[in-house]
């Protein structure tokens, strides 16, 4: 029984404390997922609190099968596109996501986070949830509503893509 099972035995036992460990369970990578997607910190530290609000709104509706991180990350999906919407600000890249790492890991991610910048928006989505996410493929289906081929397909296809795109890049530096 994993934890995120643990926790859902003890909020059908009727104990609200469980939520809170919910929360702190999945807060960070949800964290990093809104500031990936969403162009300023504060309304990425907003689109996360409404994540939370969304969900436990409307959590006695929930029925746990062990796949609530994935539902976790469609609801904070849909809450970026939602407030992106509302900001009326689509055309802005969004910042290098804060991990608390040191500066070798961070430069990585800010180098990853360019690299993903050359794919089309559905294959870097992908991407950035089996990468820096680590979510597993399945998950990656259940949040972008897509079969586990599909995603799959995608995924290779994207790695195909960078690999072309760190090629080039090589080439051109040692010109």
């Amino acid at each position: 029984m994993t934890r995120e099972d643990e926790i859902f035995e003890q909020l059908k036992s009727g104990n609200r404390d469980a939520v809170e460990e919910l929360v702190q369970l999945y807060y960070g990578e949800i964290l990093v997922y809104c500031r990936y997607h969403v162009p300023d910190p504060g309304m990425a530290e907003d689109a996360v609190q409404e994540t939370f609000l969304k969900v436990f709104r409307y959590l006695d509706r929930y029925r746990h099968k062990g796949k609530f991180r994935a539902f976790l990350y469609q609801v904070a999906a849909n809450t970026c596109v939602d407030l992106c919407r509302k900001a009326r600000d689509n055309t802005l890249l969004p910042e290098i996501p804060c991990w608390d790492k040191g500066l070798d890991e961070e430069e990585e991610k800010e180098d990853f986070l360019l690299l993903l910048s050359c794919l089309p928006d559905d294959l870097r989505e992908i991407v950035f949830l089996r990468f820096s996410q680590e979510l597993k493929l399945r998950e990656i289906g259940q949040v972008l509503n897509l079969p586990l081929r599909t995603v799959q397909s995608r995924l290779r296809k994207a790695l195909k893509l960078l690999e072309k795109e760190m090629e080039e890049r090589r080439w051109n530096m040692n010109e």
